[in-house]
């Protein structure tokens, strides 16, 4: 931007490389960097390098975590028989937070995509086909996003887990507690319908 600092400018540019940050929000950003107490800058500096220098995927799941082996994998007291697949590591998290899933993880790490050139072969699937072979896991339950590339990949791992004699669920998708019937569109009407259960 003319007339500003070079560095203003560079942090602007870096703060757009951050998903849904477009130019103006990057300057606000920056703007409220400049005005904050130098410790705090350094901080937030110290935590970004941190976390890209000290985070890691678990080695059984995919999960986030400090350790070689996730604090969820570790958990003895989960319950062993199900495992629920999940996109993104950023969805164990979401899953954790409602207290409701006591068994394990799987992060496939992305979802089959032709559009994007993503095949399964790029997905973490071969670990889960080995996780699968230990004859512990009784169920899976896949918890893709309700979208075409979500529903294109549990469609595939049922197909491919179902011959293995694991049971496999897909979570409902329907309307949220306290919609209206009117702002739903049709596919989540549909699925509601499909995913309705006896009271």
């Amino acid at each position: 931007m003319a007339g500003q600092s070079v560095y203003l400018n560079e942090l602007v540019e870096t703060l757009q490389l951050l998903p849904g940050i477009g130019r103006k929000s990057a300057q606000r950003l920056a703007f409220h960097i400049l005005k904050m107490p130098h410790e705090e800058v350094s901080k937030l500096s110290r935590a970004l390098v941190d976390a890209k220098e000290k985070i890691k995927e678990c080695e059984i799941c995919g999960n986030l975590s400090d350790e070689s082996i996730c604090t969820v994998c570790n958990d003895e007291r989960r319950d062993k028989e199900i495992l629920c697949v999940v996109q993104d590591a950023k969805d164990i998290g979401i899953m954790e937070r409602m207290g409701d899933f006591s068994g394990y993880y799987h992060v496939l790490k992305g979802c089959i995509s032709p559009m994007e050139g993503i095949g399964p072969e790029d997905l973490n699937i071969k670990s889960l086909i080995t996780r699968l072979g230990s004859g512990v896991i009784n169920e899976i339950i896949i918890a893709t996003n309700p979208t075409i590339e979500g529903e294109a990949t549990a469609m595939y791992l049922s197909k491919l887990i179902k011959p293995m004699g694991v049971k496999v669920t897909r979570i409902a998708h329907g309307l949220p507690i306290g919609g209206d019937l009117e702002y739903a569109d049709e596919v989540t009407l549909s699925r509601a319908l499909q995913g309705r259960i006896e009271i």
